[in-house]
């Protein structure tokens, strides 16, 4: 089934993504998809938030096709756009995954650039949920992962000095976050119930992967109306390592203090300013609460 509007994408390329390897990597990309069929409207960002701007803009004069050329961050931002305008129920959107990590599209097992432009080229789309952020100043809405504590210092860590590495950059990062091992305290409520627990991570997922093929929710489902969030506690360096090593098979949920919960709301009780990871970009916000939209886009795969 294709979304409505013109039968064009219109493609909004991140040369930034991955550290400058979009800017390499998209022209084949993108011609390769043309040489396909696919009719292709191209637009590139200039900074932070500009995908947002530009997938908005592009609503306005009837586009209801999008592509997004870069990371999980560059698909999310333009989800941001769509959602914003109001039509992104109305929207279909492809992705090539040029990015650092490029984990979203390992679900449905497009692990790489050719699989990616095959998927496009077929053109079938399924309905997907989206994740929508309330915090202090706004919200913000991702479609594949949210996590605080350690996962967001490790983030942090990969965009300042490990980006060039691709999606090895996170495990380097994990390792440095491990030697400086510290705790977070979250206190959520859902399904009714309270969790104070002090922890080392707490990730809020819409799908399975992160930082690459790290099988951080792997019970997680993109079209089931809920959100999987995963905690562990106060683990030791060594505990967290071993952790680390079963993340990649999705059995590290299975680890003692480690817990999951699937569920429809998340409420943060006494929330305070602090470092998130949001589809692979950092933010320093108080969150509130985070809500899905089921079926809120539709997602080529």
């Amino acid at each position: 089934m294709r979304a409505v509007g013109d039968a064009t994408y219109y493609a909004i390329v991140n040369r930034a993504a991955a550290g400058g390897r979009c800017a390499r990597l998209a022209p084949d990309a993108l011609g390769e998809l043309e040489r396909r069929g696919v009719e292709l409207d191209i637009a590139f960002t200039e900074e932070r938030g500009h995908a947002t701007e530009l997938a908005r803009a592009a609503t306005e004069s009837g586009r209801r096709r999008f592509l997004s050329a870069g990371g999980d961050g560059t698909a999310a931002e333009i989800v941001n756009g769509l959602v914003e305008a109001g039509v992104s129920e109305e929207c279909e959107l492809a992705m090539l995954p040029l990015g650092t990590g490029n984990s979203f599209l390992r679900d449905f097992g497009i692990t790489n650039t050719e699989s990616a432009v095959d998927a496009i080229a077929r053109g079938n789309s399924i309905p997907i949920d989206l994740l929508r952020l309330t915090h202090e100043e706004g919200v913000i809405h991702f479609i594949n992962t949210m996590g605080t504590g350690f996962v967001a210092r490790a983030g942090e860590l990969t965009n300042e000095r490990f980006k060039s590495l691709g999606a090895a950059g996170y495990i380097a990062a994990v390792l440095v976050c491990v030697a400086r091992l510290q705790y977070e305290q979250n206190t959520l409520r859902y399904a009714g119930t309270t969790d104070d627990a002090t922890t080392v991570l707490t990730s809020f997922s819409n799908s399975q992967y992160t930082g690459g093929s790290m099988r951080m929710a792997p019970d997680a489902q993109v079209s089931d109306g809920l959100l999987d969030v995963v905690r562990a506690g106060r683990l030791g360096r060594a505990a967290l390592v071993a952790a680390f090593a079963r993340i990649f098979s999705g059995t590290h949920i299975d680890g003692e203090d480690v817990w999951t919960l699937t569920v429809d709301r998340v409420e943060f009780v006494n929330p305070s300013l602090q470092a998130v990871l949001i589809d692979g970009d950092l933010f320093h916000l108080t969150p509130l609460s985070i809500d899905v939209l089921p079926g809120a886009l539709r997602l080529v795969v």
